[in-house]
């Protein structure tokens, strides 16, 4: 560390820059800052370390989406710095997704000090635990004083981040209460304030690692119950792996091991970055389960649900109405994840350990003595699935014009296997779980399917192509592009190429899927949401490179382009949401049709 803090103009400053360094030592170094007065010693702190990476972000709601896109690609978290008032609660929808689905994330909220609170004082509220119960840990910090010591920033800071960093992961909020001056007018401390610091940096000076560390731990479920869910996989004659969202290298290659010594069918959501390994899995198991003779014929005894939840609908009905013999889930938090109330046996742990300790006991005999009957009912699962990807594929090049399921086929094939996909929620990411293409190369896909909202979706998929380093592609719906529109702003700061495929029916697309739909007196104006904007001005605004192709083969041809290219790109498709529906409905009678005929 190079800079002098005991020289710091203020103590505000003085403990902002010690946090700030905290930070950067626990290796928490990308800061989302929101300009403010009052978190003005913060965004000082921030902006003079040396080895910050900062970016600013003038709508604290798309700096806390942004900063949670970071953190899905990078598995740690960034930093949130605002100011105090209504700027906080701007950051409450990310704060919900984070905390939903276990995405590690730290607020640095800025506040007034406590004598101005309740008072009517300007910009000043309530801001103690407001986001309720959706924080890991909460912690207020008080107005810089010497009679504090120093150390009692570093471990909180250094609790923070554990907090925020361990399992189950999440949020984790510091509010930090500043009295007057807030700019950096010199205002110096005592000697003897300034002399405890001295000591301190001396001791530190030469270190770059955090004052408290923690020991990394790994939460395994017991020896009795990993012997106990091996022993029912072992005996399983239809049992079926689930694999929802994997977020590690690690941990999607310990589930593939697992998979190829049990020989059993993988269902693998398009999350888990499971589609294009050499497993055993079924990619169209959803289109399969369209069949009621299908449901039938291949109802597990067993199911391990290994990860996120399923995006696949029909396969939590099928689950629900079908409940397995034995349901084993195995995820790293606590929490229930359990709608349909059938799981029997849930395996809380480290996701790849869990799975080598299953694989290890899983008896080879036993395994062996249920081959044939396994491999016969795996066989007859994959054949389908070739099958139906086959159909799905000719429906996409006997079309001309663009169409949504094209898109999904599209976007997973197309896209290089060294860059990232983020799928928006409604239609994006249930096309591409349904009709992804079976040659998909990316092994990193993201979603916000904590909450499933359509807020922040731009601003989260910037973050994802900071966070992952890499070239990123974001399949969004319209509604959800003009909800989150002012984010592109945040583009002219990402130095990771975005590819916005921005899918325009004029409308809440998924809704023609429900059934209000069938009442036209307040389908259209309610639901349907019907507007008549094109985002050719956007991309203008915002110095987006612009293209709207109006056929499938120009769509290929532009988004090839546009993935090998170096800048940002927004490609319009305008389609239409009653032959969106016709060609879903058209498609799946199709497949329908095929597999009662298989069967």
């Amino acid at each position: 560390m190079t800079m002098n803090r005991t020289a710091a103009a203020n103590i505000n400053l003085l403990w902002c820059e010690l946090i700030v360094d905290e930070l950067v030592r626990n290796g928490i170094d990308y800061f989302c800052i929101s300009p403010g007065s009052r978190s003005t010693p913060l965004t000082t702190a921030v902006a003079r370390h040396p080895n910050a990476k900062r970016i600013v972000c003038l709508d604290e709601r798309a700096a806390a989406f942004h900063a949670l896109g970071y953190a899905r690609a990078s598995g740690k978290p960034a930093v949130l710095v605002c100011t105090s008032g209504t700027a906080l609660a701007n950051y409450f929808p990310a704060v919900v997704e984070a905390s939903v689905d276990c995405v590690p994330m730290l607020i640095l909220s800025a506040d007034r000090p406590p004598e101005l609170l309740q008072t009517g004082a300007n910009q000043t509220i309530t801001q103690r635990n407001m986001f309720g119960s959706y924080p890991r840990w909460f912690f207020e910090l008080p107005c810089p004083d010497e009679v504090i010591l120093p150390q009692m920033v570093l471990t909180t800071v250094d609790q923070a981040v554990y907090q925020a960093g361990r399992a189950p992961m999440g949020v984790v909020h510091l509010n930090c209460m500043f009295r007057e001056p807030l700019a950096p007018i010199q205002h110096p401390v005592s000697e003897t304030y300034s002399a405890s610091f001295a000591a301190l940096e001396e001791v530190r000076k030469d270190a770059s690692e955090s004052y408290t560390r923690y020991a990394a731990t790994i939460v395994q479920p017991s020896e009795y119950h990993i012997t106990q869910a091996a022993n029912i996989l072992s005996a399983a004659h239809h049992g079926i792996i689930a694999v929802g969202e994997l977020r590690t290298t690690e941990e999607r290659s310990a589930v593939r091991e697992l998979a190829e010594h049990l020989g059993i069918p993988v269902f693998a959501d398009i999350l888990s970055g499971l589609r294009t390994e050499h497993l055993p899995v079924v990619p169209f198991f959803d289109q399969i389960l369209l069949s009621p003779k299908a449901q039938a014929a291949f109802a597990p005894d067993v199911v391990l649900h290994i990860g996120g939840q399923m995006t696949a609908k029909r396969f939590a009905q099928w689950m629900e109405r079908t409940p397995p013999h034995h349901h084993l889930v195995l995820k790293p938090h606590p929490f229930r994840h359990d709608p349909a109330h059938t799981v029997t046996l849930r395996l809380e742990g480290d996701i790849a350990q869990t799975c080598r300790l299953l694989r290890e006991q899983c008896e080879q005999s036993a395994l062996q003595q249920r081959n044939e009957a396994i491999t016969k009912h795996l066989e007859r699962l994959q054949v389908l699935s070739v099958q139906i990807g086959e159909i799905v594929r000719s429906f996409v090049e006997k079309h001309e014009a663009l169409s949504e399921i094209a898109v999904a086929q599209t976007v997973t094939e197309q896209t290089p296997s060294e860059h990232g996909i983020f799928l928006g929620n409604s239609m994006p990411i249930r096309d591409a779980d349904m009709y992804a293409s079976p040659n998909l190369r990316v092994s990193r896909l993201a979603a916000n399917r904590g909450a499933s909202g359509i807020d922040g979706l731009i601003a989260t998929a910037a973050g994802f192509a900071e966070g992952l380093q890499q070239p990123t592609t974001l399949v969004i719906g319209d509604l959800s592009f003009m909800h989150d529109l002012t984010s592109l702003a945040l583009l002219r700061s990402v130095r990771q190429p975005l590819t916005i495929v921005l899918v325009n029916n004029q409308g809440g697309g998924i809704f023609s899927f429900l059934p209000v739909a069938g009442f036209d007196d307040i389908f259209e104006p309610f639901f349907g949401t019907p507007h008549s904007y094109t985002f050719r001005q956007a991309a203008d605004m915002f110095g987006l490179e612009y293209h709207c192709p109006t056929t499938q083969a120009e769509f290929v041809e532009t988004y090839q382009m546009a993935v090998q290219g170096g800048g940002h790109t927004l490609i319009e498709l305008r389609t239409d949401r009653q032959c969106n529906y016709d060609e879903h409905k058209n498609l799946q009678a199709e497949i329908l049709a095929f597999i009662e005929t298989e069967l």
